[in-house]
Formats: C-alpha cells, sequence, structure tokens
C-alpha cells in the first residue's frame, strides 16, 4: 500500500530533500552573494520572529485535536445522561409546552446529525478531488497525500497550509524543475475555491437549513470568540438557535432570516402591492359613487 511505501522511502525521501535545500543554499550563495552561513543564521532569525505564530498555530492544532478527541466522550456522558437532560427541558417549561419542547430537541439532534454527516462528506469529495489531481499531476503517494488533505482540510487555517505543503514537498523531492509543484498549488487553490464556495454551503450548510452567508458570517465569530473549537461549534450553535426561533412566534423573523428558503418576492414588493391595489378600489368606490351621484 502507499501508507507502507512512504514509510519504507521515507529516509530517501528525507535525504532528496536535505540534498535539495543544499543546492538552493548554494544558487543563494552565487546568485545573490548571500553565503550560506548568513542564510543559516537569516533563517534563525526568521524561527525566533516566528516562535509567536508557530506556537499560536500549534495551539490551533492541538485545540482541534482535542475538540476531536473529546466529541466521542462528550457523546457518550449525553447519551448516558439523555433522560436526565431531557426531563431538565421538559420541566423548566410550562406543560402545555411540551409538544414544542419535544420538537426542538428531536429537530437539535437531527441538525447536529445532519451537519456530523455533512462534515465527512465535506472531507469525502475533497480526499477524492485531491487524490484526482495529484494522480493527474504524477504525484507519487496521491491517493495517500489527497485523503491527508481532506482530514487536514477540516482543521482551519494550519490545515489547509499543511494539505498542500506535503505534496509540493513530495513533488519536489521527487520531480525535475518546478512545473509539478505549480499544479499542485494551482489544483489546490481551485479545491479550496470549489470547497468553501459550494461544498460547505451545499454540503454542511444545507443540511443543518443555515443560509450560506451566514455560515460563513458565524465561522469567522465563532474562531474569533473561541478559537478552532468555536470553527467547529458554531453553525450546529446556529442551527439549534433558529429551530428555536421557528418555535417562537416573536423570533421566526430571525429564523427566516437565517434560513435557505430565499422568497421569490420581499415583504415590501408585496406589501406595497396590496397598498396599490387596495388605492386603487377605493379610487374605483369613488369614482362609482360619484357616478351615482351625477345620475340622480
Amino acid at each position: 500500500s502507499q501508507v507502507m511505501n512512504f514509510g519504507e522511502n521515507l529516509p530517501e525521501l528525507k535525504q532528496k530533500f536535505n540534498e535539495h535545500l543544499t543546492e538552493l543554499q548554494q544558487w543563494i550563495a552565487s546568485t545573490f552573494k548571500f553565503s550560506i552561513a548568513k542564510q543559516q543564521k537569516a533563517l534563525d532569525d526568521l524561527l525566533k520572529s516566528g516562535q509567536s505564530w508557530a506556537g499560536s498555530a500549534v495551539g490551533s492544532l492541538l485545540g482541534t485535536f482535542g475538540v476531536v478527541f473529546l466529541v466521542p466522550i462528550y457523546t457518550f456522558l449525553l447519551l448516558f445522561y439523555k433522560t436526565l437532560i431531557v426531563n431538565f427541558f421538559h420541566e423548566i417549561f410550562a406543560e402545555e409546552n411540551t409538544l414544542k419542547v419535544s420538537e426542538v430537541l428531536v429537530e437539535t439532534k437531527s441538525a447536529i446529525q445532519s451537519y456530523m454527516v455533512g462534515l465527512l462528506l465535506e472531507a469525502l469529495v475533497v480526499s477524492a478531488m485531491n487524490s484526482i489531481a495529484l494522480m493527474l499531476l504524477g504525484v507519487d503517494y496521491a491517493i495517500l497525500l489527497g485523503v491527508i488533505g481532506g482530514l487536514l482540510n477540516m482543521l482551519p487555517y494550519i490545515g489547509g497550509l499543511v494539505a498542500i505543503a506535503l505534496p509540493v514537498i513530495i513533488a519536489t523531492v521527487t520531480k525535475d524543475g518546478f512545473t509539478t509543484q505549480l499544479g499542485v498549488l494551482g489544483a489546490y487553490m481551485l479545491i479550496q475555491f470549489i470547497d468553501n464556495n459550494f461544498l460547505v454551503p451545499f454540503l454542511v450548510s444545507s443540511r443543518v437549513k443555515i443560509n450560506a452567508f451566514f455560515s460563513i458570517v458565524i465561522v469567522l465569530l465563532g474562531g474569533a470568540i473561541w478559537g478552532v473549537a468555536g470553527m467547529f461549534l458554531s453553525i450546529p450553535f446556529l442551527a439549534i438557535l433558529k429551530i428555536i426561533f421557528d418555535r417562537l412566534p416573536e423570533m421566526k423573523p430571525w429564523g427566516k432570516l437565517l434560513g435557505d428558503n430565499v422568497p421569490t418576492r420581499h415583504k415590501g414588493e408585496v406589501w406595497m402591492r396590496r397598498i396599490q391595489r387596495r388605492e386603487a378600489m377605493a379610487e374605483q368606490r369613488a369614482e362609482g359613487e360619484q357616478e351615482k351621484k351625477i345620475d340622480i
């Protein structure tokens, strides 16, 4: 399999990478008169200045993995205390609202399940597109790198960078020239465009009946407030709010605003036409009464 082949060839790939790095340093030294020692010092300074960014990136990555590993634990505890939680929600509301509470709980469960299914479908589609693109470009370990890229795509920011860096590095140490690397960058940029503008709105957001605009806004807000965990949890949180809004008469306009059902005409246009029809009918009645008076 590609995993075993990659593991066996890893020392050779590492050696080739070091050789390419040495050649690059020598080319920079001869072309720009920038010695290898100065290059190393500049690289060390860059690494020192980038420690804060690296720390935040590692923190983001660890936070994401923490969320992923805690999800099964949360799921088990929610299932274990299911009766207790359901009883709590029924008891804090009046008895006449029991039916609405039950509907909200059932729809919430369905929305969260649909969201998780949407995430998995997105990862599968992105993995398939990555693998096909890498195979067409002739990159070694195309399927392995494509699947890794699809999984990393679920990690905000850092995941996309690592997903692109891996095939570029493999192409660098196994191919001559830079054509393949440029092809990988172009293909992954196209895949990211398709993912952000089509897959996420239609595979993830549509399953929880949230429109694409508010899906993007809530993910950005979730990331700004709660970090990586906020990005993962923001869409299901908004879906739960929509379910509640749809059950409250005074909040229904907010539920419609968050939803993915786009009306063909806005209410202002409909109301304006109603007013115009009423005015026209009033004018007709007035004219009719005027004609009757004239006849008399």
